[in-house]
């Protein structure tokens, strides 16, 4: 058996509380991964009770994260980037924060999984970029919705090919603003809106299915943005993200994939999310209950050791692509024009 990646979650909060759920249950399933360390200045998140509630766990439970006697609690990230038994750092705290952070563990000689949006200017990214490409460690945008059931899926069925070409793609992440770090979602300067917080998922997902668009014409701004995609082969495709004015509607991602021998839609407030309709029948598959921080957990540390059969990893070049897709919708919605895409 392999050494278990040693996990040091930068910030505590909502977050860093899923990243610490996640590898908690991908290690008693098996996983080689342990929480070593956790750092945050409010010695309460160092306690190993979940606490903050976020889209996903509306209430704080008073669930056991970690035991605070066997993992490292620190009020500085320098003190966590001195610890030797952390391999692999999350760093989960506020965007602005990301890049330097990263930096900072790369140059520990640590690997880094960066919490989405990496950062919300490609120069940023790219400043990230050349130190990545300087060392011999890994920097993973933390881009979960690759692993997400149902959305893992349907990247199979397009690279299979099982049911032909796709013919329309339709994408969908709409919720209310967070209620969790109010400051901080609340200052569009750090934040980057909903077009970061949520829309970056789908462009993401969608550079990962069919790869870079050609051109795109957007609607909207950066708290709801329409954006349509051009794809010399496919007719349409279309992504839609945003924060409606309104405490009271429920986050909700969605996707709806015409190809030529099915029609495959996902709905999160489905009680079964996933629909496949072909050769007249629709079928309803389980997918689970793990979300995509449980299965992003259980592929990342496999990645990390160099496994035969790890899948492969998202990247940092990646993250600077779709950033430079939503610097090109930002345009395109201010300006009222189509644009091109290098």
């Amino acid at each position: 058996m392999a050494e278990p990646i040693g996990i040091g979650i930068i910030g505590m909060g909502f977050i860093g509380q899923t990243h610490a759920r996640a590898f908690r249950d991908a290690a008693l399933d098996g996983t080689p991964c342990a929480v070593r360390a956790v750092c945050d200045p409010n010695p309460d998140r160092r306690s190993g009770v979940a606490s903050d509630g976020g889209n996903l766990t509306p209430s704080a439970s008073d669930e056991r994260l970690f035991d605070p006697e066997r993992v490292n609690g620190y009020d500085s990230a320098d003190e966590l980037l001195a610890d030797d038994s952390v391999d692999l750092v999350c760093v989960c705290t506020p965007t602005d924060t990301h890049v330097d952070l990263a930096i900072r563990a790369l140059d520990a000689g640590m690997h880094v999984l960066v919490e989405k949006p990496v950062a919300t200017s490609s120069a940023e990214i790219r400043r990230l970029l050349d130190r990545v490409e300087s060392v011999d460690r890994l920097c993973i945008p933390a881009m979960c919705v690759r692993y997400w059931p149902g959305w893992s899926d349907l990247i199979e069925m397009v690279t299979d090919a099982r049911f032909g070409r796709v013919l329309h793609a339709r994408f969908e992440r709409l919720g209310s603003p967070p209620t969790w770090s109010r400051d901080f979602y609340a200052d569009a300067t750090r934040s980057g809106n909903a077009v970061f917080d949520l829309h970056v998922h789908d462009a993401d997902f969608v550079h990962r299915l069919f790869g870079r668009p050609a051109a795109l014409r957007s609607y909207g701004d950066d708290r709801h943005i329409l954006t349509q995609c051009e794809y010399p082969d496919i007719p349409s495709v279309s992504i839609e993200g945003g924060w409606l004015n309104d405490a009271s509607f429920p986050f909700r991602m969605a996707y709806a994939v015409e190809f030529e021998r099915a029609v495959v839609t996902f709905d999160s407030r489905r009680d079964r999310p996933l629909h496949i309709h072909t050769g007249g029948e629709l079928t309803t598959p389980g997918i689970g209950t793990r979300t995509g921080f449980d299965e992003q957990a259980r592929a990342i540390c496999p990645g990390l050791l160099g496994y035969p059969s790890a899948p492969t990893l998202p990247t940092v070049t990646e993250a600077l692509r779709v950033t430079e897709f939503i610097e090109a919708e930002r345009e395109s919605a201010s300006i009222g024009r189509r644009v091109p895409l290098n």
